[in-house]
């Protein structure tokens, strides 16, 4: 499996990388689920059905305004 390095800046405001394996290249959606069960386990779990279906990305969307992170880029190593 590919390894793909993910920088986001979390909480606390400062840039973070972050290592994850996938068989292609995640897209944002993908890497913001990814951020959220290794970082927010208890969040991961809960239920986006006010947004998932009616907006575009909204686990990124949920990540940045309920966690202030934010993903800056996905990189392969």
């Amino acid at each position: 499996m590919q390894k793909w390095k993910v920088t986001f800046v979390d909480d606390h405001g400062e840039t973070v990388n972050e290592v994850f394996e996938c068989i292609e290249r995640p897209d944002y959606e993908r890497a913001a689920k990814l951020i959220k069960a290794r970082l927010l386990p208890v969040a991961a779990e809960l239920d986006l059905n006010d947004l998932e279906g009616r907006t575009t990305d909204a686990s990124v969307k949920e990540l940045k305004a309920q966690n202030s992170i934010q993903i800056l880029g996905i990189a392969p190593i």
